[in-house]
């Protein structure tokens, strides 16, 4: 399919340029960083861009850094960059999972984390942990920066808190001071490519709390308070568990569609959180985990 519709191209040489274009176009105006999303919708008419402005080429939206406690996620980085480094393995292990369950091969290594985070879509597998991390997302225009965090960047389906003069510039994420670790797990149709079914991410530490966050299960990724309430402060056990898994259906609103139906939704919410509990212990106690080894036999 071809793209029919005409629009201007701009490749600035410094944010500053980009921000004014932004700010002159509105939401006339899309930022091209990976376009694996924004290519596919100008092709199928969903947007109608008057200017498209490329910023693959701007060093300082391309910045990945661990600073201070702080993993600072530039716009222009990649799905496979932040596979490939070693110290977001490290400090946000379950990012590292989400990001290596996004798309293909060849689509991770164009896509961007902000750029996935803009799509806003419901399956969103890297809200899960910026959600269970806390992120804040980065905004910029001419008059300055906007700090959002992430709890309050998603809105509805494909709508997001972003101003129409605004971009994303990066998105940071404090790496917490106590022993920590979190697992992500993502159930799909098939192996590959392919949208989540259902999404949970747990993140714990030695103080037994914990932060659980969800994706394809509600018209947002959200985290799961009950269920946090419900486990903080508290050492696992079989009994707590299955008091977790219990409180799910009042924590997601999931639908039925082309991939499942909200009835295997809810029931498969439940070993997945389960197991997600366990993989997480496991992992805070040292042990190897391989996250999408975790789902066999589930039907």
């Amino acid at each position: 399919m071809s793209i029919a519709h005409e629009f201007n191209y701009e490749r600035p040489q410094n944010l500053h340029s980009v921000l004014e274009l932004k700010d002159s176009y509105r939401n006339k105006a899309f930022i091209y960083a990976g376009g694996t999303d924004l290519v596919v919708n100008i092709k199928e008419g969903l947007v109608k861009p008057e200017l498209l402005i490329d910023i693959k080429d701007l060093a300082e939206l391309h910045k990945l850094c661990l600073d201070n406690g702080t993993l600072y996620i530039g716009a222009s980085v990649t799905f496979t960059e932040l596979i490939d480094t070693e110290f977001v393995k490290q400090a946000c292990p379950m990012l590292h999972d989400a990001c290596k369950t996004v798309a293909s091969t060849g689509v991770r290594s164009r896509a961007t984390l902000a750029g996935n985070i803009c799509s806003a879509v419901p399956s969103l597998d890297s809200a899960t942990p910026l959600l269970c991390y806390q992120a804040v997302v980065h905004c910029a225009n001419t008059e300055g920066v906007r700090n959002i965090p992430i709890s309050e960047w998603f809105l509805a389906p494909r709508k997001t808190a972003i101003k129409d003069n605004e971009m994303v510039t990066g998105i940071s994420l404090k790496i917490p001071k106590e022993t920590s670790t979190s697992v992500y797990l993502k159930l799909g149709r098939y192996g590959g490519e392919d949208l989540a079914q259902a999404g949970w991410g747990i993140w714990m530490n030695t103080a037994n709390q914990y932060r659980i966050a969800h994706c394809a299960l509600a018209p947002i990724p959200s985290r799961a308070a009950l269920i946090e309430a419900l486990l903080n402060g508290k050492e696992l056990s079989q009994e707590l568990i299955e008091a977790a898994v219990a409180l799910i259906p009042n924590e997601i609103n999931p639908i039925t569609d082309i991939r499942s139906s909200k009835e295997y939704r809810l029931h498969v919410s439940g070993v997945m959180l389960k197991r997600g509990l366990l993989a997480a212990k496991d992992r805070l106690e040292g042990k190897e985990i391989e996250p999408a080894k975790l789902l066999g036999g589930i039907a």
